[in-house]
């Protein structure tokens, strides 16, 4: 294990800019930090029932981030979102999904997310010993052409059954199909709040209209943060975001309504700005938001995953859902890297910006 201060210096030339920021534009006291009285404090009073109130109690106070506020998930979606073969040729072992199961245990990760029918598989081995995300729809690659739709492919009921306390799904928000994506998980989500499930939505943009001029918006921070409102207000109970890569998409594309405070008040071009405007967009950081770990570039891959970890925190954040950067390598380095990331929540160097 690499001590905090190893970690830090990956951060290399930005070590100061993201280290030494303090927020002037959505001050700290103006958002829900996470906390490890975060059910009590935000749960509790919402109309979320008591069984739903247990299952996201399991997945805080699971694993090596249990009681912080924080979460860490291993998600393995990437089999029928990006093809099985691209995603686990780097490293054939986890075309079984059991050991998909075994790296989030071994890692310590807070909950496994993954396929129906991957978690399926073995749900009766290690549904107790780890808390079960079940992903109830995907967008799969094998029509041609492709198109930015996400599909049922599991019902709430049968990952229920399965021992699951929680279900994952995905909108693309801005997409041709999007009005029929929030319905059907809209209409999931109460499903699962009934069941007592916890709900976590994949919050992403994608149309190829919001690629403006040779820049892509699609991970823009206005488009982004108003992906987050759609978001909590169909009830997810924690966000999974990309981190904003600019802003002004509104603007650059004009469409939908804007504010000048928008671009100049709420957000600067700092990158923990950015991503902390994300996290007022989610109820003011009542529901939590945790950071994607995008795709893996080989040797660069920890010192961006501890880069994304450092913005998410100091943003206000709750966390981060890594996947390919942990599973398309070795098993034990990708043990290693999650723990490098989980290491970052738990340093109380690392401060609320």
């Amino acid at each position: 294990m690499k001590e905090i201060t190893q970690l830090l210096a990956l951060l290399g030339n930005e070590k100061d800019l993201l280290l030494n920021h303090v927020c002037k534009t959505i001050p700290k006291d103006q958002i829900q930090v996470p906390a490890p009285s975060h059910i009590d404090t935000v749960f509790l009073p919402s109309n979320r029932n008591g069984q739903t109130v247990r299952s996201l109690t399991q997945l805080y106070q699971n694993g090596r981030l249990s009681n912080t506020g924080y979460i860490s998930i291993l998600p393995v979606d990437q089999g029928i979102e990006h093809t099985a073969g691209s995603s686990f040729s780097p490293n054939p072992i986890y075309f079984d999904p059991e050991n998909i199961i075994k790296l989030a245990m071994e890692a310590g990760c807070n909950a496994v997310a993954s396929t129906m029918g991957g978690m399926a598989m073995v749900s009766r081995k290690y549904a107790h010993k780890i808390p079960f995300v079940v992903k109830i729809n995907h967008n799969e690659l094998l029509t041609y052409p492709n198109k930015h739709d996400q599909i049922m492919f599991a019902s709430v009921k049968d990952a229920w059954n399965m021992g699951a306390i929680a279900v994952g799904a995905t909108v693309y928000f801005g997409s041709a199909e999007s009005d029929r994506q929030i319905i059907e998980v809209a209409n999931a989500f109460e499903e699962a709040h009934n069941l007592g499930m916890a709900t976590i939505l994949w919050c992403y943009a994608r149309n190829n209209a919001f690629v403006k001029d040779g820049v892509d918006y699609n991970t823009a921070a206005d488009i982004t943060a108003q992906a987050n409102y759609l978001g909590v207000s169909i009830q997810a109970d924690i966000v999974k975001q990309k981190l904003p890569t600019n802003n002004g998409g509104f603007t650059a594309i004009k469409f939908a309504k804007t504010h000048p405070k928008m671009y100049t008040a709420l957000t600067s071009d700092h990158p923990i700005d950015l991503c902390r405007y994300q996290v007022m967009n989610c109820f003011s950081g009542r529901i939590g938001m945790i950071n994607s770990g995008g795709e893996s570039k080989g040797e660069t891959d920890l010192a961006e995953a501890i880069k994304t970890a450092v913005i998410n925190k100091r943003a206000g954040g709750s966390g981060m859902i890594m996947g390919r950067k942990a599973f398309q390598r070795p098993f034990d380095e990708g043990v290693k890297l999650i723990h490098a990331v989980q290491e970052i929540y738990l340093s109380k160097e690392i401060s609320i910006a």
